[in-house]
């Protein structure tokens, strides 16, 4: 039965991914529909307030939480500029995170949820790095 359950969570999630991604993604991965998770559950609900409060930031469209740990976040405006001082202003409020900017390639790629949960924040610069904490 279980199964049943996932597979229908699964199929619910499997179209584009929209808005509340914060939400949509914490359900996604403490399903284990990413599999295991590098993380104890507990963190991903942190990492969850954190993406909330990510997507409330001016230039954000939608943020997701990422199987990793990073924030993958839509800007509204994918301009250089835009996504830099969204990236100050991100880092300025979670130090010890790291976001990755979704490109404007990827975007319409119209990725569904499962695809965006799994996308790597490894080559996107933690905060602190880019803070000189590191």
């Amino acid at each position: 039965m279980r199964w049943f359950a996932a597979a229908l969570v699964a199929l619910a999630l499997t179209g584009p991914a929209a808005a509340d991604g914060c939400g949509k993604s914490r359900e996604y991965l403490l399903e284990g529909l990413a599999g295991d998770l590098p993380e104890p559950a507990s963190n991903y609900q942190i990492l969850f307030k954190t993406c909330q409060e990510a997507a409330s930031l001016a230039n954000v469209k939608d943020a997701y939480l990422l199987r990793d740990g990073g924030i993958a976040i839509i800007p509204k405006d994918n301009a250089l500029t835009a996504t830099a001082e969204t990236l100050s202003q991100f880092c300025e409020r979670f130090p010890k995170s790291t976001a990755r900017f979704l490109t404007a390639r990827e975007q319409r790629r119209q990725l569904t949820i499962g695809l965006i949960v799994t996308l790597s924040s490894t080559s996107a610069t933690s905060c602190k790095k880019i803070r000189g904490l590191i």
